[in-house]
């Protein structure tokens, strides 16, 4: 792909930490480091220096008061940009959401008649529906996003499961599967990683860890998760939870678990951007307590599964399609008292905890490095036939 330019547009990006940050990011190493030629266009974050070795270009935000820290994305008021997308000779733009940095990607893929592929991420409707009462208001909003992914070439989704939400949203044309994948590497001895998580999170072995990463937002359930931990740690004394992230949520979650009088069992650890703590805080986890029925396909999933660490997660939501119960993950009822029992049974029964943790290595681990090579092929196959 040496004579390929990508253009990868998204309203998520660094600094922020989520799994469409992640994407992009990987999206980008990797296809620069074959081609040279990749280039992100995200928002603005004031304070924030670029130092990737792929090309960045941002463009006017402006904070937002209900979802810090990300931003929201203007493009169509900055004049940098529009100077910058007129001269970028782009062979192939990739919108990786349906906002701003996407309705900008699809305009410029119209402009310079090249194609355009579409990834959706997330259940927007949930995000819309926090900020937005007027049940209308987000029915139209939703509509829109429909019409974003119809006006795409190529429409694709990171796990099969997603589909319903695409087709939740009105959008019934053809769409592909593209999965994500990690960049963390399953280590050759988990040991040595689990006594540096040990040591970092102030956790000795004898402990038993609970782990969740990510947002804290409601969206993804922690309300919930929260006022589960009381029955377990009364059932398993030596039980501890960390949580590990940020989010306008965290007080709350804080608050709450001091009520419930759990607070001294419970760690709530700032966002960890070094990627190697944050993999030995996955190998010090012992379960990781994922009861979403807001997220797609998590990374989180796959990156706790690459240090044996599997996943607790909710029968019936999207992103547990991919787990089978007791071989690579555990599933639960979506039940507060049902949730809470499964978990002191799995933590009580190390064998199947380990089998899982196992399984879940070998069947949810996929480098990046693997998926962009993916990637660049079906990129290859598109520009084929779009040229042709």
């Amino acid at each position: 792909m040496d004579d390929v330019s990508v253009g990868l547009f998204s309203d998520g990006y660094l600094p922020v930490l989520d799994g469409v940050a992640l994407t992009v990011h990987n999206y980008a190493y990797w296809l620069n480091k074959e081609s040279g030629r990749s280039c992100v266009v995200a928002p603005r974050t004031p304070g924030y220096i670029d130092k990737e070795s792929y090309r960045v270009v941002r463009f006017f935000s402006l904070p937002t008061v209900v979802r810090p820290p990300y931003r929201f994305g203007l493009p169509g008021l900055d004049p940098r940009l529009r100077r910058f997308l007129r001269e970028e000779d782009f062979s192939l733009i990739h919108a990786h959401s349906p906002f701003g940095a996407g309705l900008v990607a699809a305009r410029t893929a119209r402009e310079k008649k090249v194609p355009l592929v579409a990834t959706l991420h997330s259940k927007y409707r949930d995000d819309l529906a926090r900020v937005i009462k007027a049940k209308a208001i987000v029915d139209d909003q939703i509509r829109r996003i429909a019409d974003f992914y119809y006006s795409a070439d190529y429409v694709w989704v990171p796990q099969e499961s997603m589909v319903a939400t695409l087709r939740e949203y009105g959008y019934d044309g053809p769409y592909e599967v593209m999965e994500n994948g990690i960049d963390l590497k399953p280590p050759e001895s988990i040991a040595p990683l689990r006594a540096r998580g040990a040591e970092h999170l102030g956790l000795p072995e004898g402990l038993v860890a609970g782990l969740y990463v990510g947002q804290h937002i409601l969206e993804k359930n922690l309300e919930f998760l929260v006022r589960s931990l009381k029955r377990i740690m009364e059932a398993i004394p030596e039980f501890r939870m960390v949580f590990v992230g940020q989010g306008y949520a965290k007080p709350r979650l804080q608050k709450l678990a001091a009520d419930l009088g759990i607070a001294g069992k419970t760690l709530f650890h700032e966002a960890v951007y070094n990627r190697e703590a944050l993999a030995a805080i996955y190998a010090r986890g012992d379960l990781l307590l994922f009861p979403s029925l807001y997220d797609n396909a998590p990374l989180v999933l796959r990156e706790a599964a690459a240090f044996c660490t599997p996943a607790l997660m909710l029968k019936g939501s999207t992103a547990a399609t991919v787990i089978e119960d007791g071989r690579n993950g555990f599933l639960a009822p979506n039940d507060l008292e049902a949730y809470s029992e499964r978990a002191i049974a799995i933590l009580s029964d190390r064998a199947a905890l380990e089998r899982a943790g196992i399984g879940a290595q070998r069947s949810l681990c996929r480098s990046w490095e693997g998926v962009l090579g993916q990637v660049r092929g079906r990129y290859r196959e598109i520009l084929s036939r779009w040229r042709r």
